[in-house]
């Protein structure tokens, strides 16, 4: 089946479990890289990984990269796996803050996903607790909100990765901290993320979640991690047009 639409074709029962899924939320937890924008759209997270190299490389140090993490297409990958065999080293405190100095760099020229800025100010008004757990410096995302003049709607619950990079997710860390600070139910929570990573992470924290794939490809890896169809869309207006739906059904019947 294609993915050419907003959203996989429902069958019956299928599209009231997604409404289920948007309409319980009272706490909502975004992955910032893809849900919210796509930070590395004038540079891309295969070339960041390149350069990542090229970096290592530079100072003598290329032998630390394993063959599958000179082809890794995610630096946020490569970085936890040379985090793990050199744990504490200078050389990580260095490789992290080059990837935070990258990720700063890629700001100005992020893509906002579509119809992520009306969904975060709208899920927001009719009283949903947002919060943002992601593997990205939190720098670059406070950087990349006030230039869109969201940061308020997050502040401050925003958690990206530590210094401790064996906490980077599918380790469910930063949820388990949005969780604590929020005071939130997992069960009235959804995360709302694009790789299995984050489908992880949401498993092991006990959280809702749903899956945004811009692409064919992303839907696939979704739905081999486990995501039911149903909990998949492929533009944040399926789940804009849910939350205006279930607000205005409250309002009419209250």
């Amino acid at each position: 089946m294609t993915f050419e639409t907003e959203q996989f074709e429902l069958v019956a029962g299928e599209a009231e479990k997604f409404h289920e899924l948007v309409g319980r939320a009272t706490c909502v937890l975004f992955d910032f890289d893809g849900p919210i924008c796509r930070l590395f759209a004038g540079h891309s997270a295969k070339s960041i990984a390149t350069d990542q190299e090229e970096w290592l490389a530079a100072r003598g140090l290329a032998g630390v990269l394993t063959e599958g993490e000179r082809s890794s297409r995610d630096p946020h990958w490569v970085l936890s796996e040379v985090a793990g065999r050199h744990r504490g080293s200078d050389l990580v405190v260095e490789l992290e803050e080059w990837l935070t100095q990258q990720e700063l760099k890629a700001v100005a020229r992020a893509m906002p996903t579509a119809y992520a800025d009306p969904l975060i100010r709208t899920w927001r008004s009719v009283g949903a607790r947002l919060a943002i757990v992601t593997n990205n410096s939190d720098r670059a995302v406070r950087a990349y909100l006030e230039s869109r003049y969201l940061v308020g709607y997050f502040a401050p619950n925003i958690y990206g990765r530590t210094r401790d990079l064996s906490l980077l997710k599918p380790h469910p860390y930063t949820l388990n901290r949005a969780l604590s600070a929020l005071g939130a139910a997992p069960d009235t929570t959804l995360m709302i993320g694009d790789t299995p990573s984050d489908h992880a992470a949401a498993l092991s924290a006990g959280v809702h979640f749903l899956g945004y794939a811009r692409n064919e490809e992303k839907a696939q890896l979704l739905l081999d991690a486990g995501v039911p169809r149903w909990g998949i869309v492929r533009s944040l207006e399926t789940v804009l047009r849910a939350v205006r739906g279930g607000a205005v059904r409250g309002g009419s019947g209250s």
